[in-house]
């Protein structure tokens, strides 16, 4: 199991840790920020210990770690309210700095995995839009929470997209609910390949999708990226051997200008694609009805 970790182990620790029976663990220790996102970015964290005095870059690279791995929180003081607080924003487990040196933190490393598997294979199972594969509108809010929770001391910008496809009804409408459904999950699988591994695409209804990019450098990025999708589902599908086309209206809400709560920023990117012309298909259903010829996309066979 991967170990990723902004704190100091002690030697006797680490021997134990690479040859435990809960792990083996293979450790990877950070000392800066800069090289923990490096080390996020480059490989597999099943499990990331950081120190809650940990500089404030840090803490928010803690935060978008905690959608995937457990992240394990290293305290001064453990009473109620300081567990309480942190696994409100989404940790694992809480250890005071006494405790990494301890033969029973392999223990305490394996059970915080194995309750971050848990979590994940039931949100899997119990959140996910059955047609696209998914997230749910439910799923992405807790996303958002968890996010927005764990960056209470540092809002570092986020922007959620919305992004409401026309054409779905009319391709159920001319060749059935299965065509439907699957130009649904080919217009996922294109904004998926469109954006991070880090960032989350959710399925929101019968023509609606949301997207949330959890770390941008400023709100230029939400647009950028908003643009570049939109720019992606311009090129027809092919669904039942026809290419079909549909159009795009997007809305962008970006935190913490537009808000602070899940709620407010997706029913702000909600309100602004609603009231956005749509782009594309040129008022038509499908490609064909325009008589044109264009490249097909990627993930379109």
């Amino acid at each position: 199991m991967a170990l990723v970790t902004l704190v100091t182990l002690p030697a006797d620790s680490l021997a134990a840790l690479r040859l435990s029976p809960f792990g083996p663990f293979e450790l990877r220790a950070c000392t800066t920020p800069v090289e923990l996102k490096a080390a996020l970015d480059d490989g597999r964290c099943d499990a990331l210990i950081v120190a809650a005095d940990a500089p404030d870059e840090a803490l928010a690279i803690a935060a978008d770690a905690v959608v995937d791995a457990a992240v394990l929180v290293v305290v001064a003081t453990l009473d109620a309210a300081t567990v309480m607080q942190w696994q409100a924003r989404g940790a694992q487990d809480v250890l005071l700095p006494s405790e990494l040196g301890t033969a029973t933190l392999a223990l305490r490393l394996r059970g915080a995995i194995q309750r971050k598997r848990i979590e994940r294979d039931a949100r899997t199972a119990y959140a996910t839009d059955l047609e696209t594969g998914l997230p749910h509108q439910q799923q992405f809010i807790e996303h958002v929470s968890q996010l927005l929770a764990l960056r209470e001391r540092e809002p570092a910008p986020m922007a959620v997209l919305a992004l409401r496809i026309e054409g779905l009804a009319t391709t159920e409408a001319r060749m059935g609910r299965d065509a439907a459904n699957a130009l649904r999950r080919k217009v996922g699988v294109r904004l998926r390949a469109g954006v991070r591994a880090s960032d989350v695409v959710a399925s929101l209804g019968d023509d609606g999708f949301a997207v949330l990019l959890g770390s941008i450098l400023s709100p230029a990025d939400g647009v950028r990226v908003g643009e570049k999708l939109t720019k992606a589902l311009l090129a027809p599908f092919k669904v039942a051997g026809q290419d079909v086309a549909v159009a795009t209206a997007l809305g962008i809400a970006q935190y913490p200008q537009d808000g602070a709560q899940p709620d407010a920023l997706l029913r702000r990117a909600l309100g602004l694609a609603a009231s956005t012309p749509a782009q594309g298909r040129a008022g038509f259903s499908n490609f064909g009805e325009v008589g044109g010829a264009a490249a097909g996309a990627a993930n379109d066979d």
